[in-house]
């Protein structure tokens, strides 16, 4: 067994995975995100995620960042639509120390007002930052269409309007409400014993009381494609284009994923790469993603082109679905499609980091741990029949919805 899980009396689940590595890493990953937040509440999740390293009831912001920095730590954190993640590299004998932090910043923090103050100020400008690229606004706009009123589809930044509405309480609220110890995962990796890990995190977690989840998760799909084309002053079009997808309990969603990684994915080799920017060079950026959600998902294909070759770049697109949805993989197109992405998540073990929190979204999801031999295995049983039906549902014309940013006209 290459990992070990601990379960505290309080819910919270450790999980170890050993490693002869000089540097650990460590994870403590709350499925608490920006979803989870109520309509005058967006931006909650990442606003909290900034707040957790700034004050304590034993340690200021200095203390706080500090902590690890004066070892030669890394410590940071990241919010998505429904995880918060609080993550640290580090030596193998300043683990105590690491543990300690976590549980001071996520079960401690007091959120001062000042602190809330600089800190809205600082988001702010990274709104109006992200709003100067297209690029990444088109994708969490395009989010925003396809789940219309729903917080799946908000910006994880929230609005000016509603992070400026966001109290001191309104925290303590969202932190009750989703923070509960049955849904946050301790996760590390390196030299340690799991005897040792189980009584180090009993001693600083076990304290914690007891806080059980009674929300639900459970999204009334009530998608219709959309055409939205918005003027903007860019030098480049940007298109992004796509559907409703499977959900992470979807049996489907690893068929997806191979397609998803054959049209365009990783790797300069991808088909949609291949013929748009190799084959006539009319697009820097090409490429398409999936991402599966707890009840839903989002498949899109996203480029930047000149305006003058956006109609060439979205025929092409549109070819190239065709033929998956029109012709079935032979044998060798499927067993190298397979094969391409297999390999790609094999190199991908060697982010030790990317792979802990990929365990513990796992353990969040799914009540365990999937190892690489079972997703070769789900990757494997993949059959171009099936790939052909997915390709239909999820490609098919009539489905797709597209956002367009277009250049202003000179």
């Amino acid at each position: 067994m290459d990992h070990h899980i601990i379960h505290l009396s309080n819910g919270i689940r450790v999980l170890l995975k050993p490693a002869d590595t000089v540097v650990s890493h460590a994870c403590i990953l709350v499925n608490a995100g920006t979803r989870d937040e109520r309509p005058e509440q967006y931006g909650m999740a990442h606003f909290i995620e900034h707040l957790l390293f700034k004050r304590t009831e034993r340690r200021n912001t200095n203390q706080i960042l500090n902590r690890l920095e004066l070892v030669g730590a890394d410590l940071n954190a990241y919010t998505t639509k429904e995880y918060t993640c609080v993550h640290a590299s580090f030596l193998k004998e300043h683990l105590s120390r690491v543990l300690d932090l976590f549980e001071d910043i996520i079960f401690h923090s007091v959120f001062p007002e000042s602190e809330m103050e600089k800190e809205k100020s600082v988001i702010l400008d990274e709104i109006a930052s992200y709003q100067d690229s297209p690029e990444d606004a088109i994708a969490d706009d395009f989010e925003d269409m396809l789940f219309d009123q729903h917080a799946l589809g908000h910006n994880i930044l929230g609005t000016s309007e509603s992070l400026k509405a966001i109290t001191r309480q309104d925290i303590f609220q969202f932190l009750k409400e989703n923070y509960c110890t049955d849904q946050i995962v301790l996760a590390i990796t390196g030299q340690y014993d799991w005897k040792k890990i189980k009584k180090l995190t009993e001693g600083i977690l076990s304290n914690i009381p007891a806080n059980l989840s009674a929300r639900e998760r459970n999204m009334t799909i009530n998608y219709k494609p959309i055409q939205r084309k918005i003027v903007k002053p860019i030098v480049q079009a940007h298109v992004s284009l796509g559907n409703v997808a499977y959900s992470l309990h979807d049996d489907r969603k690893v068929g997806l994923m191979v397609l998803n990684n054959l049209l365009g994915g990783m790797g300069m080799s991808s088909r949609l790469n291949l013929q748009i920017r190799e084959k006539y060079g009319i697009a820097y950026t090409i490429e398409s993603n999936y991402t599966p959600y707890t009840d839903t998902g989002i498949f899109s294909i996203y480029y930047g082109t000149d305006g003058d070759k956006a109609h060439q770049a979205q025929r092409l697109v549109n070819k190239e679905l065709k033929k998956l949805r029109d012709t079935k993989l032979g044998s060798l197109q499927l067993h190298q499609a397979k094969q391409k992405f297999i390999g790609q998540i094999a190199l991908g073990e060697e982010n030790r980091m990317g792979v802990l929190i990929s365990m513990a979204k796992n353990l969040l999801d799914y009540g365990k741990v999937n190892t690489l031999e079972e997703v070769v295995e789900q990757i494997n049983r993949v059959s171009a029949e099936e790939l052909l039906a997915i390709a239909n549902e999820v490609f098919e014309d009539a489905k797709l919805s597209e956002l367009d940013f277009i250049p202003e006209q000179e």
